[in-house]
C-alpha cells in the first residue's frame, strides 16, 4: 500500500535531457559550416599568436616584458618581472605560459569587441539595460564549470571549446563596467557637446567615451583576470599552456610540478594585473613623460 500511495505522489519526469541531444544534433546539421569556421579560426589564432610569442627566446621575452613593466610602472614592477619571468624559464614553464597568455589575449580581444558596444548600448538606451541586467546577473551567478559543457558539446576538446567558455565567462565585467562609466559622465559635459551641435556619435566618442576611459579600462583589466582563471580551468578539457599542466599535476597528485605551474600562474596573473591597471590609473613612467610633453607643446 504504502508503496502504490508513493508512486501515484511521484512527478513525471521531464525529458530535459532528450531535448538538449535533440537541440546539439540540431545546431550540428544546420551550422555545421559555422561550427568549423569557429574551431578553425580559434586554431588558427592560438596557433600563429602562440607561435609569434614562443619564437623569441626566453631571454628575449623576459628582456622586452622587463622594459614595458619600466615603461609602464617604474623599477619596482620591471624588477619583479625580470626575476619572476626568469624563475618561470628556469622551471621549464616559459613556453606553457606564453601559450596561455595567447589565449588570454585572444579571448579578452573577443570579448571585449563584444562587451564594450553593448555596455555602450545599454548606457544610452533603458530598455537594453533592462534586458541585458538580468542576462549578467545568470553568467556571473553560473559556476565557471557550466561553461564548458556546451563548448565541450560542440566542439569536443582542444583551444575551441576552451577559448569560447572563457569568452562568455569574461563578458560580464566589461559591460557593466562600460555601462556605468558612461553613465557617470557630468550631464553637464554632455548637453554642452550638444549645445554646441555635436551630433550623438561625436558626443559618444569625444565627451563620454574619454571621461568613462577609467571605468572602461577597469573592466578591460577584470576581463583579462577572468579570462585567465578560465583559461587555466579549460586545462581539463585538453586546453593546452599552465592549466594543462595544473590539471595533469592534481590527476596524478604530482605535488612538485603542481606547485612549480601554479607558482607560473601567480607570477603571470600579478604581471597581467599591474600592467593592466597601470594604463587604467594613468601611472608609471609613461604618464610622467606626457606632462613634460604637454607643456612643451602648449
Amino acid at each position: 500500500m504504502p508503496d502504490i500511495f508513493n508512486a501515484a505522489l511521484e512527478l513525471p519526469r521531464i525529458p530535459i535531457g532528450q531535448w538538449a541531444e535533440g537541440f546539439v544534433d540540431w545546431l550540428e546539421n544546420n551550422l555545421g559550416p559555422l561550427l568549423d569556421f569557429a574551431t578553425n579560426a580559434t586554431t588558427w589564432a592560438f596557433d600563429e599568436l602562440s607561435g609569434l610569442l614562443t619564437w623569441p627566446a626566453p631571454v628575449v621575452v623576459t628582456a622586452l616584458c622587463a622594459v614595458l613593466a619600466f615603461v609602464v610602472r617604474g623599477w619596482g614592477f620591471a624588477l619583479f618581472t625580470l626575476l619572476g619571468l626568469a624563475l618561470v624559464a628556469s622551471l621549464g614553464y616559459f613556453e606553457p605560459m606564453m601559450q596561455t597568455t595567447a589565449l588570454v589575449l585572444i579571448a579578452s580581444l573577443v570579448a571585449i569587441v563584444v562587451a564594450v558596444p553593448i555596455g555602450i548600448l545599454a548606457a544610452r538606451n533603458r530598455a537594453v539595460s533592462q534586458v541585458v541586467r538580468p542576462v549578467l546577473d545568470l553568467m556571473q551567478t553560473l559556476p565557471p564549470f557550466v561553461y564548458l559543457i556546451p563548448a565541450v558539446i560542440l566542439f569536443s576538446i582542444g583551444a575551441t571549446p576552451g577559448l569560447l567558455s572563457t569568452v562568455v565567462f569574461a563578458l560580464p565585467p566589461a559591460v557593466r563596467l562600460t555601462e556605468l562609466g558612461i553613465r557617470q559622465v557630468d550631464p553637464e559635459m554632455v548637453e554642452a557637446g550638444q549645445a554646441f551641435g555635436a551630433p550623438p556619435r561625436q558626443v559618444l566618442t569625444g565627451i563620454q567615451l574619454p571621461l568613462a576611459m577609467p571605468s572602461i579600462m577597469a573592466g578591460v583589466n577584470q576581463v583579462i583576470m577572468l579570462s585567465l582563471s578560465m583559461v587555466v580551468i579549460a586545462g581539463m578539457v585538453g586546453m593546452p599552456g599552465l592549466g594543462q599542466s595544473i590539471y595533469e599535476a592534481v590527476t596524478r597528485n604530482q605535488i612538485g610540478p603542481g606547485a612549480e605551474s601554479g607558482l607560473s600562474v601567480v607570477i603571470l596573473a600579478i604581471f597581467l594585473d599591474r600592467l593592466t591597471s597601470s594604463f587604467g590609473a594613468g601611472k608609471g613612467l609613461l604618464s610622467r613623460l606626457r606632462k613634460p610633453l604637454s607643456a612643451t607643446s602648449r
